[in-house]
């Protein structure tokens, strides 16, 4: 027998031990894949945002509008091939203020043309642009509210006061993570035509968005579009769509970094468990490994033994804990948070880079923790190794 099989064999020694110790690294890879599940369903905005759109907001936040003429001047821009734009609305469903949802204005046709990942029906398509009440949801959104095509829904104003009737006139799917499927849009002309409306909102949205010609000038042509309104009153900041989502990302890189650190803290506990595990096997079976040096074996060969016991733990044990991760978070928790956490986390689903990382880690930080042991396992006196009883 190969001393890779002894290894595997001696994982078996003392079952009762083996089975909670893989127990312990298996809820240790749960709650790590877990963790960079959380990250990467926050990134993954950024990670899959189009290449060739660019957006426009104020110079100095979101938070402050810029004329809606921009839109018209920036579809002047060279390399500029289409437009659209966007304001937050930022309501809720009277009735249900609990319940969070990203809602915004635009303007319908410009917004399937550049968005063209999303897909509506052609009927439902042609309903929306002839109601200026009308409103598209996202499917994901839709099974949330249990909302239906032709549904009346009131939106509870809270940036722009007042009660806003609705009616859903389509429901879409997206071909693309790059636009998600828990969102509502309504004309902007419905809110700005209003006499209700603020006269500092009025002929002002949120932000621009451009598709253009060639992604690899996406940096010139925002740069292009800014230098355009320096000389204007309200100055503007342009950025891809992937530097959109990053910026957005950085407001939160407190939180992001924490759970990076508790993901990293959450392997060394496991290390901890794997090192003690190996250690308390090692010091059982110093008469063992005594003789096995008595009959030849060297000490490269009793280091290999220990190492290869602790990467078989850390092995099992991660696919173990990834056996469990899977149901858990992408038909449990993943399930729940884009249901209730749709605006956040529109796509939560584990991702085969991190099942990849967590086992590697498993079985690269058993075999860490299981260094020490292995260097005294190897250092062995063949004589005080079987001298020594317990």
């Amino acid at each position: 027998m190969s001393l890779t099989g002894i290894a595997f064999r001696n994982v078996g020694r003392n079952l009762f031990r083996t089975v909670l110790t893989l127990l312990g690294v298996a809820i240790a890879m749960l709650a790590f894949v877990l963790l960079r599940t959380v990250l990467s369903a926050w990134t993954i905005g950024a990670e899959t945002a189009a290449q060739d759109r660019v957006a426009t907001r104020h110079k100095v936040t979101f938070v402050i509008s810029i004329p809606r003429r921009y839109a018209d001047e920036i579809a002047q821009i060279p390399g500029v091939k289409d437009v659209t734009y966007f304001s937050w609305f930022g309501a809720r469903v009277a009735g249900k203020d609990d319940v969070f949802f990203a809602n915004m204005m635009s303007d319908p046709e410009s917004l399937l043309r550049v968005y063209n990942e999303i897909e509506l029906p052609e009927d439902q398509k042609q309903a929306w642009f002839e109601d200026r009440q009308g409103a598209i949801v996202g499917a994901q959104l839709a099974r949330q509210m249990g909302w239906k095509v032709g549904d009346k829904v009131t939106l509870a104003g809270t940036i722009y006061p007042g009660d806003w009737p609705l009616t859903i006139r389509g429901i879409y799917t997206s071909t693309s993570k790059s636009v998600d499927q828990s969102t509502m849009y309504f004309h902007w002309k419905y809110v700005n035509e209003s006499p209700r409306l603020i006269p500092a909102f009025k002929d002002h949205i949120g932000w621009v968005t451009s598709k253009i010609d060639d992604a690899g000038q996406a940096a010139n042509i925002a740069s292009a579009i800014d230098a355009h309104f320096d000389a204007y009153d309200t100055q503007t900041i342009s950025m891809s769509e992937r530097a959109l989502f990053a910026s957005f990302m950085g407001m939160l890189s407190a939180l992001l970094k924490t759970v990076d650190i508790l993901s990293v803290m959450i392997l060394a506990i496991m290390l901890l468990v794997l090192g003690n595990t190996i250690a308390m096997g090692v010091r059982e079976r110093t008469r063992e490994y005594g003789v096995m040096r008595a009959i030849g074996f060297r000490p490269g060969h009793l280091a290999t033994l220990v190492l290869g016991e602790a990467a078989a733990l850390g092995l099992v044990g991660g696919l173990v804990g990834i056996a469990l991760s899977y149901p858990l978070i992408n038909q449990g928790v993943g399930q729940f948070m884009e249901d209730n956490f749709s605006a956040f986390f529109p796509y939560f689903r584990l991702q085969p880079r991190d099942i990849a990382v967590a086992i590697g880690a498993a079985v690269v930080g058993s075999t860490l923790a299981a260094a020490l042991p292995a260097w005294r396992t190897a250092q062995l006196n063949v004589i005080d190794a079987l001298r020594r009883v317990g």
